[in-house]
Order: structure tokens, then C-alpha cells, then sequence
């Protein structure tokens, strides 16, 4: 489990990158479809899958060629390092072959996210989820005459769902026409002036992105560093869970962006200034509902998590925890997040993330790591304390008004 929890940290960098393709979009796809601008959706959606298509591809190189650097680095100082590389690599070396469906699955998927129409997102992830299962099930034990691969067949369960839901989608959009899509064949057909605007706000949203996923890599090399493979096993343990509640974060992008977006493409900017209210305060208090259902999946961990330790058990159990209480916070900063975005702020994003995530949030982290004792959960709890100066930002960002733009005239 280990090994396959590292090689995640990294392709959790992959989409994350190729999320800043799809959010630099979204906030012109909204506002175009807002406008009924059918030739800005498409340039839009050539923008997301170009870049896209780009970072796969330069992601499976890495990937295959330097897989051993880059896990070697996520667990520096494991006593059990060499293992966990050595068997992740195993599984990375399959991993790679799904960046490609992923970039075309995304692209189209969150196109369709930004007007509206999340049915089929939501269907092909459910049959995406329950092939992976299935197949997580049959070849990672080897059930049905099937081979025990273990890692291995984790990863081609994966590779076969990541393929199949790309091609529920292609035959989606093929079936349907969006507005948006355009064959691959058309994909070249691009107006650049569009798509260096696109382009110049892609660099303060990678940059606030990079920001934050490159911290929290960094940060996930220092706790596994405490200890041996119960420490690795019982944080990708918590996060695991905390994953399934962070759902909420896309959300509230979704529904900020179709919203607020829409309004603002409609040039309805007073209208856009009181949704954006609403969201603020709705996205708290939901936050708070979800800080408190998390906090009791604890009880699930033992049940879950049977093949864990105890000592696993008690890691995980006690990062649900502080991340539960961290919730309702990280609910409201999503939101202003969200809000900014919305109608192509960059700047609020890239100011809270990298100032402090690099000021504050990662050296805090190194100087728990090398001197306390302090245990992984404790120096992550205490060092997002931090956050609170993310939320002070950009509240004094969103102030500005930046965001209360009509892009399609821009």
C-alpha cells in the first residue's frame, strides 16, 4: 500500500497541473456560454486540450524515465525507502499509460462542467469507479482465475477504468455535440489572441496551484520521514478518506463558476456581487456539515482499514480529525478562491497560495521536522494554522473587485 500511496503523491502532481489547464479555461468557458459565444467555447476548449495533451505527454516521459528520482525523494529518510521505490515503480511504469485518456477526459469533462451539464460526468465516473473496484478486486487478489498481480494489477485496474471513462465521454460528445467540442482534427484551428489572453492567465494560476501541490509534496516527504511504513500507510490512510469530502471543493467551483460566471458573462455584475455572497456564507456553514460527518468515519477505520496496524489505525484516525476541524475553513477559502476565479482574477489565487505556503506554511513545517519531536499529524495541524492568514488575503483581495469582470469584452 505504501508504494502505491507515493506513486499517488505524484500523479496527484499531474492533476493538479492539468486542473490549471481546466480552471485558466473555465473562466472564460463560463462566461462565454453565459454570453452564448459558441465560437469563444470551442477556442476555449482547443485551449484546454492542447495544454493538456502537452503536460501527458511530458508526464509519461518523466514517469518512465525517472521514476526511481522522483519516488526516491518522496520517502528520503523511510527506513523501508528502497521497497517502497522499487515496488512503486512497478506501478508508476502502468500509471503513465492513463495521463493521455486523463488529459482528453478532463478537457472534455470539464467543458461540460462549466455549462452545466454534469449528468454524464457524474455517470461516467460512478461506471470509471465501479470498474476500478472491480477490477482492484479481481486482480490485486486474484479472484476469478484471475493472476495475483497485487501493485500491478491496482495499476491496470486503474488504466482500464481511466480508458473506459474516456471513451464514455468521446462517444458522449460525439452523440450530443456540445457546443463547445470540436474533433480532434479541428483541435489546430486556434485564435491565438484568445488563447495567449488564455495564456497569461494560466501562469498566475499554475503558479498559484504549483504553489500549493508543490508544498504539500515537499510536506508529505517530511512527515513520512517519521517513522517506517505505518507512518506512509496510516497518513495515505487519512487522506484517502479526506479525499472523499474534499469533493466538496469542486463544488463549489462548479457551482461558483456556472453562477457567478454566467452572470458575469450576461454583464449582470451587481447580480454576480450578491451570489457571490450567498456563496461565501452557504459554502461555510455547508462546510461545517461536512467537518462533522467526516469526524465520524473514524469509527469506519478498523473496517476499512483492517489489513492496517494499529499504529496506522491511530495515524489516521487522528488526521481525520484535524482535518475535520480544518473544514469549514478551507470550505470558505475555496469559495473566495471560486469567487475570483470566476471572473478571471488570477491574482488572489497566486497571492494567498504562494506567499504563504512559502513564507509561512513550509517552513514552519521544516523546522517541526528537524526540530521537535512532534508526531505527522501534530506538525501538520498546528503548522495549518496558517491558513487563517490565507483567509485575511483574500478577503482583502476579493475587496478589490478584480473579479467583477465581463470577459467576453475584455
Amino acid at each position: 500500500m505504501s508504494a502505491v500511496n507515493i506513486t499517488n503523491q505524484f500523479t496527484f502532481l499531474f492533476l493538479v497541473t492539468v486542473g490549471t489547464f481546466s480552471e485558466t479555461g473555465g473562466m472564460f468557458m463560463s462566461q462565454f456560454n453565459g454570453a452564448k459565444d459558441v465560437s469563444g467555447m470551442r477556442q476555449v476548449y482547443r485551449f484546454k486540450q492542447i495544454m493538456m495533451l502537452a503536460c501527458a505527454v511530458l508526464f509519461t516521459l518523466f514517469s518512465f524515465f525517472f521514476s526511481r528520482y522522483i519516488l526516491g525523494f518522496l520517502v528520503h529518510g523511510n527506513q523501508q525507502a528502497p521497497d517502497i521505490v522499487a515496488e512503486g515503480q512497478r506501478y508508476l511504469h502502468i500509471i503513465l499509460f492513463t495521463f493521455i485518456p486523463i488529459a482528453f477526459s478532463t478537457a472534455i469533462a470539464s467543458s461540460l462542467r462549466d455549462i452545466g451539464k454534469v449528468k454524464i460526468i457524474m455517470y461516467s465516473a460512478i461506471i470509471s469507479t465501479l470498474i476500478n473496484t472491480c477490477g482492484n478486486y479481481i486482480l490485486i487478489y486474484g479472484h476469478f482465475g484471475a493472476p495475483r498481480l497485487e501493485v500491478k494489477g491496482a495499476a491496470y485496474a486503474t488504466l482500464i477504468a481511466r480508458c473506459a471513462e474516456v471513451v464514455l465521454l468521446l462517444i458522449y460528445v460525439h452523440v450530443k455535440k456540445p457546443a463547445f467540442y470540436v474533433r480532434i482534427t479541428a483541435l489546430w484551428k486556434v485564435h491565438w489572441p484568445l488563447f495567449m489572453q488564455m495564456f497569461k492567465k494560466l501562469g498566475l494560476v499554475f503558479a498559484s496551484d504549483i504553489s500549493w501541490v508543490g508544498t504539500e509534496t515537499i510536506v508529505a516527504a517530511l512527515y513520512n520521514s517519521r517513522g517506517g511504513a505505518e507512518v506512509v500507510a496510516g497518513m495515505a490512510a487519512g487522506w484517502t478518506i479526506a479525499n472523499i469530502f474534499f469533493l466538496i471543493f469542486p463544488v463549489i467551483f462548479t457551482c461558483v463558476r456556472i453562477i457567478v460566471g454566467s452572470s458575469l458573462g450576461q454583464n449582470k455584475l451587481d447580480e454576480a456581487r450578491k451570489q457571490a455572497r450567498w456563496f461565501l456564507s452557504g459554502f461555510f456553514i455547508f462546510g461545517i456539515f461536512v467537518g462533522i460527518c467526516e469526524a465520524l468515519t473514524v469509527f469506519l477505520i478498523p473496517v476499512v482499514f483492517i489489513r492496517l496496524s494499529p499504529a496506522s489505525h491511530i495515524i489516521t484516525r487522528n488526521l481525520i480529525w484535524v482535518i475535520a476541524l480544518y473544514m469549514p475553513l478551507w470550505s470558505y477559502l475555496n469559495t473566495q478562491l471560486a469567487i475570483s476565479r470566476a471572473g478571471g482574477d488570477a491574482q488572489l489565487g497566486a497571492w494567498v497560495d504562494i506567499s504563504v505556503n512559502s513564507i509561512v506554511f513550509l517552513p514552519v513545517m521544516i523546522i517541526f521536522t528537524y526540530f521537535t519531536a512532534l508526531s505527522p499529524v501534530a506538525m501538520f495541524g498546528l503548522a495549518k494554522l496558517s491558513d487563517f492568514f490565507k483567509l485575511f488575503i483574500a478577503g482583502h483581495q476579493l475587496k478589490k473587485e478584480r473579479w467583477v469582470k465581463n470577459l467576453t469584452v475584455a
